[in-house]
C-alpha cells in the first residue's frame, strides 16, 4: 500500500520511495527531505501546470512509509501530527529509494528494522538519510568504510562520550556527502539541502531550476559548512 499513488501518463517512470518512520524522529528532517523531492514529481509539475516537455522528463513518485508495528499505529515524531505508516517491513513492496529521517541519536534499532536494511540495501537503487539517520543505520552494518553525514551536535555529543560508531568515515565539515549510493545529509536542514543535491543529479537542469523557484529556495552547497565549527577539535576517526 502506497501513501501517494499518482495519476499515470504514457508509458511513466515509477520511483518508489520508503520512508523509515523510527519512534520521535525528527519532524524536519522527513519533511523537508521529502517534500523537496517530491516537487519534482508528475503528479506535483502537473498540478502547477509545468509544460508538456517537462512533465515527459520526471517520474511519478511513490511514498511507502515504514514501521514495524503490525497493526500500523501512528508513530510519534518529534513535533507536529503522529504520522501513520503505509506498511510494515514485511509487506514493504520492492523500492528504488530509501529515506531515514533523524531519530534520538543514542536510540537502538530493533532486530526487525536491522535485518530489513540489511536485506534491501543491495538492491536500492540509493539510500538518503538526514541528521542522525545515518547514526541509526550505522548500526545495521550498510555504512561500514562509507564516507557519511550526520548531526554535528550528535556526532560532537558520542564522540566525547565514546559512543561513536566508528567503524563510519564520519565527515564533520560537508552539509551533506555522497558515497556510492549511500547520500546522507547533517543536521535538520541540511535535508533540503541534500534533496537539492540528489533532484541536480537525477533531474534535467529545467526542472531543478522550475523547482527552486517553486519552492523559494536557493539551495546551500556542501561546502562551506557554517556548522563545521561544531567539530573544532573533535577526533572522529
Amino acid at each position: 500500500m502506497s501513501s501517494t499513488t499518482e495519476s499515470s501518463s504514457p508509458d511513466p517512470k515509477v520511483l518508489n520511495f520508503g520512508v523509515l518512520l523510527i519512534h520521535n524522529y525528527q519532524w524536519l528532517d522527513a519533511a523537508g527531505c521529502i517534500d523537496y523531492l517530491n516537487n519534482h514529481s508528475y503528479g506535483s509539475l502537473k498540478l502547477l501546470n509545468a509544460e508538456p516537455h517537462l512533465l515527459a522528463t520526471v517520474p511519478i513518485m511513490n511514498w511507502h512509509y515504514l514501521s514495524s508495528t503490525g497493526d500500523l499505529k501512528d508513530v510519534p515524531a518529534s513535533a507536529g501530527p503522529p504520522h501513520r505508516p503505509t506498511t510494515t517491513f514485511a509487506e514493504c513492496p520492492e523500492l528504488d529509494y530509501l529515506v531515514v529521517p533523524g531519530p534520538d541519536p543514542t536510540g537502538q534499532l530493533s532486530e526487525e528494522c536491522i535485518k530489513f536494511v540489511q536485506e534491501r540495501f543491495p538492491t536500492l537503487k540509493g539510500l538518503l538519510t538526514i541528521c542522525s539517520g545515518s547514526l541509526a543505520i550505522a548500526q545495521t552494518g550498510v555504512l561500514d568504510g562509507v564516507q557519511a553525514a550526520s548531526n554535528k551536535w550528535a556526532l560532537g555529543m558520542l564522540a566525547k562520550a565514546g559512543l561513536l560508531n566508528r567503524k563510519v568515515k564520519w565527515v564533520g565539515d560537508k552539509r551533506f556527502v555522497k558515497d556510492g549510493k549511500v547520500w546522507t545529509g547533517a543536521g535538520v536542514t541540511a535535508g533540503i539541502d541534500l534533496a537539492a543535491e540528489f533532484a541536480r543529479v537525477h533531474f534535467p537542469k529545467e526542472v531543478v531550476e522550475l523547482v527552486q523557484d517553486i519552492s523559494e529556495y536557493v539551495p546551500n552547497p556542501a561546502q562551506p559548512d557554517p556548522f563545521a565549527r561544531l567539530l573544532e577539535g573533535v577526533k572522529l576517526d
